[in-house]
């Protein structure tokens, strides 16, 4: 045990003095004014205790503390530690922590224990987006405003960085997540909903990107008031989901392709099934039982260090088709998934969902056709063509319009296939500000199929000729 570390709760060995003359602190405490050896020693101590509380209730059949107590019993423990650390502090002559400095010692210990560490400000302030950090101290956030800043440091040294990723990999809870050199890259859900990808080894410093859903509920109408959708986009939108229809969604990175998949399923009767099928666990439909009371959320598993027990999404498309389910969303296809996904949404469950990453509505079917050929299956471009065709009927495209908003850019109908050629019409295209109109009139019969499902073509103003912008009635 090092010099001026806790040893059992409420006794310490000599203490370091915090300010003694010579003593050099590392860039990070004199950064923030917190000791970080102090911070990780409670951290480990506290923990202890608190393992300790645990197996002591259940030899003695007690149940076990819910997160609200061991919360409020840690935080006991580490102020307890703190007024012994304290005395000890003061009978070697050294300075006593200042209380703001207490207080952020405690708040780093409960956030490490309990929360996301250093991350854990960045990630209660909901004007954040993106959290992305180049090591420990080299950390940038984008905001909803479009901003992007360097912040302080998360970690007091990369090895703490890495300590604090391996214990959010062990909250993970879902299946075995490991990070070390063996395993260089790790992503997970956090409790809030945000997505973490890490990666080390393979880099010269272990970085973390943490995205952020800021719109876990969240319905059309909800982008409408954002400005992502319009009142007549929204409308006709309603009415695809309504009428079964199969929708791809793309973008590029970070446009929302998530949002408005989770918001158009917002329109999905409630009682309907869902299976839904990701790599790492984002849409959240199934925290909404309000909305979804019947949600499957299927995550694909990665292999064990002894390579075995892998799970990919290819397969959980598989299993999904034997869960009876109405619908099946994908929440990513970016690989040989797309053959099986097809599938499923030509097999009975119309009106499924998936995404793609793509820059236009019409070149998510050159993407579609690369990854299907790169598929086990090996799909030619003409069967390719004839599957999109029977699996998909609308593509919807995103984009960021010139104020940096995120909106719905471009619809596509899809409307048959043609030796390589998937065809279809553009049925909303980009208006001056990227914000999607009307372009080409949707086929009779799909337009049947809309208004029996609630739509009126002259929802939003349109109106009823070519020459005006809109569709024919």
């Amino acid at each position: 045990m090092t010099d001026g570390m806790p040893g059992p709760v409420g006794g310490f060995l000599p203490a370091r003095r915090v300010s003694a003359p010579g003593h050099t602190f590392p860039a990070h405490e004199v950064a923030t004014g917190v000791p970080e050896e102090l911070v990780v020693a409670l951290r480990a101590e506290v923990a202890g205790q608190l393992a300790a509380q645990g197996q002591a209730d259940e030899a003695a059949g007690r149940p076990s503390l819910s997160v609200a107590d061991r919360h409020v019993l840690a935080e006991q423990l580490t102020v307890t530690a703190l007024d012994a650390y304290a005395a000890v502090t003061l009978a070697g002559g050294g300075q006593l922590l200042s209380p703001p400095v207490e207080g952020a010692v405690v708040r780093r210990v409960l956030d490490g224990l309990f929360a996301l560490g250093g991350f854990q400000p960045l990630l209660d302030d909901p004007t954040v987006e993106n959290i992305n950090a180049n090591g420990c101290d080299s950390v940038w956030v984008r905001y909803a405003d479009g901003r992007r800043e360097q912040t302080g440091s998360v970690a007091g040294s990369d090895a703490e960085l890495i300590e604090l990723i391996r214990t959010v990999a062990a909250r993970a809870g879902v299946e075995e997540r490991r990070f070390d050199r063996a395993s260089p890259r790790l992503s997970v859900q956090l409790a809030d909903g945000s997505r973490l990808f890490a990666v080390m080894a393979v880099t010269g410093r272990p970085c973390v990107a943490i995205r952020r859903h800021r719109y876990l509920t969240v319905t059309a109408d909800d982008l409408v008031d954002l400005g992502t959708l319009t009142p007549g986009l929204r409308a006709f939108l309603g009415a695809v989901v309504r009428a079964r229809k199969n929708v791809l969604i793309c973008g590029g990175t970070g446009v929302g392709k998530t949002t408005l998949l989770r918001a158009l399923a917002a329109d999905i009767p409630r009682h309907e099934r869902l299976i839904t099928i990701e790599d790492s666990l984002e849409l959240g439909l199934d925290r909404d039982p309000v909305a979804h009371p019947d949600v499957v959320a299927m995550q694909a598993r990665e292999a064990n260090i002894e390579g075995h027990g892998e799970v990919s999404l290819a397969e959980l498309v598989r299993y999904a088709l034997r869960m009876s389910p109405d619908r099946v969303i994908v929440g990513e296809i970016r690989g040989p998934e797309v053959v099986p996904a097809c599938n499923a949404m030509s097999q009975g469950t119309d009106g499924s969902m998936a995404t793609l990453h793509a820059s236009s509505s019409k070149g998510a079917f050159a993407k579609i056709a690369a990854y299907a050929a790169q598929g086990p299956e090996r799909l030619p471009l003409e069967a390719t063509g004839l599957l999109v065709a029977a699996a998909i009927h609308f593509v919807v495209h995103l984009d960021w319009a010139p104020d940096g908003r995120r909106v719905v850019s471009s619809v596509r109908e899809v409307v048959g296939a043609q030796e390589l050629q998937v065809l279809s019409n553009e049925v909303w295209r980009p208006g001056p500000d990227r914000v999607a109109v009307p372009g080409a009139p949707v086929r009779a019969d799909t337009m049947a199929e809309l208004v029996a499902a609630g739509y009126l073509p002259a929802d939003g103003g349109f109106g009823e000729s070519a020459e005006s912008g809109g569709w024919w009635p």
